[in-house]
């Protein structure tokens, strides 16, 4: 049984601090120093030098130190390594491939290739597939295929060959094929991604001939409109058989002029072989066999980059070819989409052939006429369609066209195409295409002269509410003449406010609040919102618009960063009242929140701004419910705690506590706010404190104790015992640093009285983790405040530090758990430092307890007798660890235990000094004691017998032996 008579030793904190200091050194700048910059040059290989050795440059000297991180590559830069071997494994440039060629195949690359800016058809796909749809029953023809004419022995001759494939084509016109009806449009789209894989699968049997079947069929299907409305997305199906079968027949020949070495990118005629060339000119022959124009001109079309293994004009001559054969396709809608296939498949293979490809625009134009023919009205009637929707229908394939056409070409071109559309007269379906294709710039510029052309244009066939919105996409990103924006805006209300339509007239208007807010004030976005309002609110039109109301609210926030300015406008939060789903209304508010937390640099008292945006918080705080997730509470508390952050009073305290007392009430629901605001509360009391340098007058101290008031009335409310804890305990700090004595007192009577309740394990992002580790930091942190907290008049000496003990020895602590001796050993530096005559640190005008009691004996002998009864619980639990045979857990807590009898015990002590001893010896019993630490602990205990009040160290140092593992 060990007995101990515990006395700290004096400590005096200035002249240890000095004995810590580093000591000052002079450093010799002109002495190799680590942070040099290290020059690195290329190493090169000699010729002639056994393998491996290499030649270096390095800017310091050989006497200098080397560098750790050269000293690894045995001073080889690795950049050089590689750049060797490359320079070794690459063969050097011939003169004839090197600076022209490189310059020919750039230029020719700039011409020919279409780059970023050109919206690709992928892009456009998905569009039409969802925008052109039907709920009519559609037809499909299927091809059944032959066996004959699969098997050809070898020794047939070649014209054998051709009759056979030219009767298997035969086959297929006579009838070979099946109708499947009544199919929905999802069905038709599966049968048609059948026949692609159909395709694919005959291509790689060696099926030649059925898979050119395959796609004839295919072809075939775009001359029958019969479902009107679905044309556009059976044109987007098919023309995907059409690149697949493409693409097949080219890398076919591209393979067989890849014997023996691969074909160059920039190939010539002369580098194909005859044997493709023979193949490429025999796929030509079989496709001029097919028998109807439309699957003859779309099949050609597929493989028109195949005509570059045959002449060098070869496509420059067939492109004009295959538009003039589209004049004999005799309906117009038919022959639009067969224009804009020709467009793709010459802005993909011949970019810089734009003669060809504006060919089919003008030839275009003649058939405009033929859409109000009596033909197509009757086969309108018979459809049941509107000549307003057929319109719509050709607006893919128009737009396609003028895109290719109109990309990066001249002025001059545009201008051209611009006065002939003019000329039609009354073509609206074809001006809304112009406006949608051409430059916005170019568009722009001469925005009078497209609202002269909109107002000429009939509005029975196209709306022109349409037309304005096409005008306005172009407008939201380039801008007219100055002096002409306000005239085009009023012109484009006009029209705009008469659409009765409420879905038409907001998707125009949508469009246009971007021009408006891009260009002009406060007044007119005002007015919009004002007329938006107004023709939404009738029959609750709104509910069917979120969208674009939620489109406008984006477009607004992204030109008005200046809150006080937006608030300022009378209609908007009446248009923010349209929201009534509540959760688009919750989205519209986070959205104005984050725009408001990315810009509002400055903070904020402006009391509109402050209305607004208690408005819209209060709109999202009280969206939560029981069903809310948690990762949608903490954004929407982000997005809160941001908005509390930006505000400020100024010098105005008083109000600044008003308005937590007002936020605490209006978002009570989410526990992160309330923290903030309490943190908020907490700095607005030290931001007093620093306002007065520490003497508070009767009003400040008053204040400081509302503050403080405030926290403890809104701890108790939070759900998370942490948070409880932390906050009463950083609340108690601040109320001690504006000398509230009897509050501090109370938070942290309050945190040691909640200590219980403190569960055995926590959820940690989403996963239960034992809560000891947060525990023990807490107490530690406690125990560092209670060191200049003074006792109570009314209580005993060191009462609370007593009553945190007693929560502790009372805690429900996990088995085997050595956390309660830790608290234990970690509150005994605390008791030593209590004891000394000046205190390590302290509170400004607070005085602690060193000054209450000035080293009395009484409250010295308190302490000593407290760190005897802690060291003594202590001792107990080593013994029973001994008895458990846990030693590891025992060397590690007896091995804490001798570091804090060195740091604060008076070893001159000869019982104190004979239990570090026997201390020392037990965490070195079993040997689980790190030798490096109890080394390193020996020199510094050798290092402190140097010291002249520390000599009696000698004796003890003598007698602490490092014992081995074994």
């Amino acid at each position: 049984t060990w007995q101990v008579h515990w006395r700290s030793h004096g400590r005096n904190y200035d002249t240890e601090l000095q004995r810590c200091r580093l000591e000052a050194a002079l450093v010799d700048f002109g002495d190799y120093h680590p942070l040099k910059p290290i020059m690195v040059t290329d190493t090169k290989t000699r010729r002639g030098t056994r393998k491996g050795s290499t030649s270096s440059s390095s800017s310091s000297s050989s006497s200098a130190p080397p560098d750790p991180l050269s000293s690894m590559l045995d001073g080889t830069d690795p950049l050089s390594m590689f750049a060797a071997a490359s320079a070794s494994e690459t063969p050097p440039m011939s003169h004839s491939s090197s600076t022209g060629d490189l310059g020919r195949r750039k230029r020719e690359k700039e011409e020919e290739a279409v780059g970023p800016d050109f919206e690709p058809w992928s892009l456009k796909r998905g569009e039409i597939l969802a925008r052109f749809t039907t709920t009519e029953k559609l037809s499909i023809n299927l091809f059944i295929g032959s066996d004959r004419g699969k098997a050809t022995s070898q020794g047939s001759a070649v014209s054998e060959k051709v009759r056979t494939r030219l009767e298997e084509l035969d086959d297929l016109e006579e009838g070979s094929q099946r109708e499947l009806l009544n199919l929905s449009q999802q069905d038709y789209a599966n049968r048609i991604e059948e026949l692609n894989q159909s395709l694919k699968e005959a291509w790689s049997s060696d099926q030649k001939v059925k898979a050119l079947k395959i796609v004839i069929q295919c072809s075939k299907l775009l001359s029958d409109n019969s479902v009107i409305q679905f044309y556009p997305s059976k044109f987007v199906l098919i023309t995907d058989i059409l690149d697949t079968f493409g693409r097949l027949v080219y890398d076919r020949i591209w393979t067989m002029c890849s014997d023996p070495r691969p074909l160059p990118d920039n190939f010539t005629v002369e580098d194909v072989n005859d044997t493709a060339k023979e193949t490429c000119l025999n796929w030509f022959y079989k496709i001029a066999s097919i028998r109807e124009l439309l699957p003859r001109l779309y099949v050609e079309a597929a493989i028109l980059k195949c005509n570059r293994f045959l002449n060098k004009s070869g496509i420059q001559e067939t492109l004009p070819r295959l538009s003039a054969m589209v004049r004999g396709i005799g309906d117009p809608l038919v022959a639009a989409y067969a224009r804009a296939y020709l467009c793709r498949v010459g802005m993909e293979v011949a970019p810089h052939l734009k003669d060809s490809l504006n060919r089919n625009f003008f030839d275009l134009l003649g058939t405009f006429r033929q859409i109000s023919s009596e033909n197509v009205r009757a086969q309108l009637v018979l459809q049941r369609v509107e000549m307003p929707e057929y319109l719509t229908l050709y607006s893919p394939a128009i737009s396609w066209i003028l895109q290719c056409i109109a990309y990066r070409a001249p002025e001059s071109l545009l201008t051209e195409m611009m006065e002939r559309c003019k000329k039609l007269g009354n073509n609206a379906l074809l001006l809304n295409s112009v406006m949608r294709a051409f430059r916005p710039e170019f568009v722009a510029a001469r925005a009078t002269d497209f609202i002269g052309m909109i107002k000429d244009c009939d509005e029975a066939g196209f709306p022109k509410h349409l037309l304005f919105g096409s005008l306005g996409r172009s407008l939201a990103s380039a801008d007219p003449p100055e002096s002409e924006r306000l005239t085009i805006l009023n012109e484009a209300w006009k029209v705009i406010t008469k659409v009765r339509s409420p879905q038409d007239y907001i998707n125009c208007a949508e469009i246009w609040v971007e021009f408006t807010c891009r260009h002009f004030t406060k007044r007119e976005v005002n007015t919009i919102l004002a007329d938006i309002i107004k023709h939404m609110t009738p029959d609750r039109a709104f509910e069917d618009a979120y969208p674009q109301l939620q489109s406008v609210i984006r477009k607004i926030l992204t030109y008005f960063h200046d809150f006080s300015v937006l608030f300022s406008m009378e209609r908007f939060l009446p248009f923010l009242d349209m929201f009534q789903k509540d959760s688009v209304r919750v989205e519209v508010c986070k959205s104005i929140m984050e725009v408001f937390i990315k810009h509002q640099v400055e903070l904020t008292r402006d009391p509109v701004i402050l209305n607004a945006m208690l408005h819209i918080c209060k709109t999202m705080h009280d969206s939560v419910n029981a069903l809310t997730l948690e990762d949608e509470k903490r954004s929407l508390a982000l997005l809160i705690i941001g908005f509390i952050r930006m505000v400020s009073f100024g010098r105005d305290f008083e109000q600044q506590l008003s308005f937590c007392v007002e936020a605490r009430a209006t978002f009570c629901n989410l526990e992160p706010v309330l923290v903030q605001l309490i943190h908020t509360v907490n700095q607005l009391a030290m931001e007093t404190r620093r306002v007065m340098r520490g003497n508070h007058s009767r009003k400040t101290a008053a204040f400081v104790r509302a503050c403080a008031a405030y926290s403890f009335i809104t701890i108790p409310s939070l759900s998370s015992i942490f948070s409880r804890l932390s906050l009463y305990l950083l609340s108690g700090q601040v109320a001690l640093a504006n000398q509230c004595l009897s509050q501090a007192d109370a938070f942290l009577k309050a945190a040691v009285s909640i200590l219980p309740e403190v569960p055995r394990s926590i959820s940690v992002e989403g996963k239960l983790r034992s809560s000891e580790s947060f525990l023990v930091d807490f107490i530690n942190s406690f125990l560092a405040t209670l060191l200049v907290i003074p006792d109570h008049p009314e209580h005993g000496v060191l009462y609370l530090v007593r009553g945190l003990l007693n929560m502790v020895q009372d805690y429900t602590w996990e088995d085997n758990s050595d956390a309660k001796v830790r608290v234990y050993i970690s509150a005994l530096p605390l008791l030593a430092a209590m004891s000394q005559e000046t205190y390590l640190y302290s509170i400004p005008k607070v005085d602690s307890n060193d000054t209450l009691y000035g080293g009395d004996p009484k409250f010295l002998s308190e302490i000593n007798k407290l760190c005897e009864t802690l060291i003594g619980q202590i001792l107990d639990h080593l013994k029973t660890l001994g008895r458990d045979e846990s030693t590891r857990r025992q060397g590690a807590l007896a091995f804490s235990l001798f570091g804090v009898l060195l740091a604060h015990g008076d070893l001159r002590n000869n019982k104190l000094s004979q239990l570090a001893v026997n201390l020392w010896n037990l965490s070195h019993k079993h040997g689980c004691c790190e030798t490096r630490t109890s080394v390193r602990t020996l020199e510094f205990i050798k290092h402190q017998t140097q010291q002249p009040d520390m000599t009696h160290l000698s004796d003890m140092v003598q007698r602490l032996t490092l014992q081995s593992r074994t």
